[in-house]
């Protein structure tokens, strides 16, 4: 894979940079943190210049964002019906845009950058619950700043080690975004459960004499 990305980047320079963290945000399988390491390095040797592969990497992630939040935001238009036709997906539905309008920001954010393999999800979730798109936009911008930052700016400073480099922010970002998705679950098996206990009580509490 390395090699591939090595070719590409010396073929195509920043042009392939702003594609490929243009479709990671798309939920296609690219490699888009391991070509702005690769980037930043080529950045290091003089090969490319430092700002302009930042600003392709980072145009592509932010038009790459808006893209998935506008297309789920179409398809939620259309599913809405579907949606409020039965009451357990309508109660999801409303869950879900109550969090986003609670946690929103601070999700799009972090799944720019801290658990970046759920960035596009979470795009796409902001768009189907019709999340403001003026704070998703916001948050957003922020979040490729570092996401772009620290991947161009680790591959400009550690140029000689971008295989070992790539190899070992990879499995940083797996293990966070596997421990945030079990975290998550813990949280739902608790919150169900203290509901399912709360309807057990109410049902054997016994109705008080008239």
């Amino acid at each position: 894979m390395t090699d591939l990305i090595l070719t590409l980047v010396t073929d195509y320079g920043v042009a392939i940079v702003f594609c490929v963290t243009f479709l990671s945000y798309l939920a296609l399988p690219v490699p888009s943190s391991l070509l702005m390491i690769t980037s930043g390095g080529f950045a290091a040797t003089g090969d490319l210049v430092l700002s302009t592969v930042f600003i392709a990497a980072f145009t592509g992630a932010v038009l790459g964002d808006n893209t998935g939040y506008w297309i789920a935001r179409g398809l939620g238009e259309k599913l809405d019906s579907w949606l409020d036709k039965h009451p357990k997906r309508a109660a999801l539905k409303s869950k879900g845009a109550a969090f986003m309008h609670k946690r929103g920001g601070s999700s799009v954010f972090f799944s720019c950058w801290l658990v970046a393999p759920l960035g596009p999800y979470i795009n796409y979730i902001s768009g189907i619950t019709k999340f403001t798109w003026a704070r998703f936009a916001l948050w957003g911008i922020l979040g490729e700043i570092v996401w772009v930052g620290l991947f161009v700016g680790l591959g400009y400073t550690f140029a000689d080690n971008i295989t070992a480099l790539s190899n070992m922010l990879g499995n940083a970002s797996g293990f966070i975004t596997a421990l945030v998705a079990v975290i998550g679950l813990g949280w739902w098996l608790m919150h169900v459960a203290k509901k399912s206990r709360a309807a057990h009580l109410a049902q054997d509490t016994p109705a008080p004499h008239i």
